[in-house]
């Protein structure tokens, strides 16, 4: 087991963020905009999906790193924190699943 976490991941990006776009992949993405960077997650979710779908193990492993990098990109484009969705997580885990969702607000659609 790797004890490289989500969290160490967060540090990297917030230092890289602080980087000239032209030395940094990330900061490049975050001075593009929080619609881009949303974009871009969203590509990576497609792709993990599809790796996911064709039975790629090792694909789906890659995907789902790039996932992770650019949801944490997409957080610091939105000054969200890893922290603030850990909490999140754990005020629904204090229930069961069926009733954390019945509880959610109702959107029309």
């Amino acid at each position: 087991m790797s004890s490289f976490s989500l969290a160490d991941l967060e540090v990297i990006v917030a230092q890289r963020a602080n980087a000239a776009p032209a030395e940094s992949y990330t900061a490049a993405s975050l001075a593009k905009g929080a619609s881009h960077c949303a974009r871009k997650f969203g590509e990576e979710a497609i792709e993990a999906i599809i790796a996911a779908t064709e039975n790629d193990r090792d694909g789906l492993v890659a995907e789902s790193a790039d996932v992770l990098f650019h949801l944490l990109i997409v957080w610091k484009a939105r000054g969200v924190t890893l922290d603030a969705v850990m909490a999140e997580l754990a005020r629904r885990t204090s229930q069961s699943g069926h009733a954390e969702k019945a509880s959610r607000p109702k959107t029309s659609e």
